[in-house]
């Protein structure tokens, strides 16, 4: 990577997010938002899966006093009404009685100083889109904890929430963070990032805790592409468990894969030292090793000989990676850009490739000299 691009990235960015806060300072409603911004006394979470029902939970610990938690399915909704219990996702945790369980549209964000949206990607338009009316007419900041690429748009998640609700102040929590651990009050490191640091700064003081610690950025590009492509990474991870490829295998791996993910957040104006922290490096060792990973254990069943259909079909729990892994491809192929480990993923989902054959190829890789960070820090 040529270091004088990095640069004119890096020039470009700093405008985008000048143009952007200028954009929301000279808002009709910007007196509102800010004295919205002083405090969360209502947090509303879309989406009542593991990670929505986790910040929910997590909100209600740090003394948000209102918090609602809507249901996009009726099913999922009642049944958590039942037992206020996700037994499916997040079995054995207890949602607490003052969090209000909805499946009404309205009732879910009337009134919200801050909507958070944990919503899979593949869903997150068709499901935003139903809460057109209710958010049109206001500037209501909005915090995602979505991780992935839309397929066909190859949107980031933030992208797609303005595109749906118009533009509003942003911000994105991403980092090591499974649901199951939050839960249950297991420490964590997570960063939050917005181009308005006014917003960074409220998520960070409300949510800041006991056994959660949270930093700020302003790359919301380079933490949700890390987030993205991760994912992909993790069934790459998955596979080499499955084939028993042991330890050094898969430390290679991460090591290689990490520079695939700073090479395509690079490329599309990201800060490279966003990729060695919480949402890159962080996020992808956690992904790769835990059992609670759902692309690592995706990764590992089709390593052990299992199609795709059939994993897809035996479990309610959605792999972000597989869809973001069509859409990291598509990107790649658009740019030129050579990601070697990504594009084997690509092809063991889509092109029915052996995965000991991906590995095989991956191997036979013509041998060069290792340039790792050089490239990215040298400076012109």
């Amino acid at each position: 990577m040529n270091p004088r691009f990095l640069a004119s990235q890096t020039a470009c960015t700093s405008d985008k997010i000048r143009i952007m806060q200028t954009t929301y300072q000279n808002s009709a409603d910007h007196d509102l938002y800010n004295m919205k911004l002083r405090k969360i006394g209502k947090l509303a979470v879309i989406g009542d899966g593991a990670m929505g029902t986790a910040c929910a939970i997590m909100a209600h610990a740090r003394g948000i006093q209102e918090i609602t938690l809507w249901s996009a399915r009726a099913e999922s909704g009642v049944e958590l009404c039942k037992h206020r219990e996700n037994k499916v996702l997040l079995p054995g945790i207890i949602i607490p009685d003052q969090i209000t369980l909805t499946l009404d549209v309205e009732n879910a964000i009337q009134d919200a100083d801050l909507i958070l949206v944990a919503v899979p990607t593949v869903y997150l338009r068709t499901t935003i889109s139903r809460f057109v009316q209710q958010v049109s007419a206001n500037t209501i900041p909005v915090l995602s904890v979505v991780k992935g690429l839309e397929t066909g748009t190859l949107l980031r998640p933030s992208e797609i929430i303005e595109t749906v609700w118009g533009k509003r102040p942003i911000a994105v929590l991403s980092g090591p963070c499974h649901a199951e651990e939050i839960t249950r009050g297991k420490p964590t490191g997570l960063v939050v990032a917005s181009i308005d640091g006014q917003l960074a700064k409220l998520v960070q003081e409300s949510f800041h805790g006991d056994s959660i610690r949270i930093y700020t950025s302003n790359d919301i590009i380079g933490v949700e592409l890390a987030a993205a492509v991760k994912n992909v990474i993790a069934i790459a991870a998955g596979i080499s468990d499955g084939l028993n490829l042991g330890d050094n295998a898969k430390s290679a791996l991460l090591t290689r894969a990490l520079v695939e993910m700073m090479e395509f957040g690079m490329a599309h104006g990201a800060d490279a030292q966003t990729f060695v922290g919480l949402a890159g490096l962080g996020d992808l060792i956690t992904t790769c090793i835990s059992p609670h990973g759902r692309n690592r254990s995706l990764g590992e069943r089709l390593g052990k000989g299992e199609t795709l259909d059939h994993i897809l079909a035996s479990t309610p729990k959605i792999a972000e990676g597989v869809t973001t892994a069509k859409s990291l491809y598509e990107r790649c192929q658009e740019l030129s850009l050579d990601m070697p480990i990504a594009r084997s993923v690509y092809q063991v989902l889509y092109e029915h490739l052996v995965p000991r054959l991906a590995v095989k190829e991956l191997l036979s890789r013509e041998p060069k000299s290792e340039m790792l960070f050089d490239f990215i820090f040298k400076r012109p």
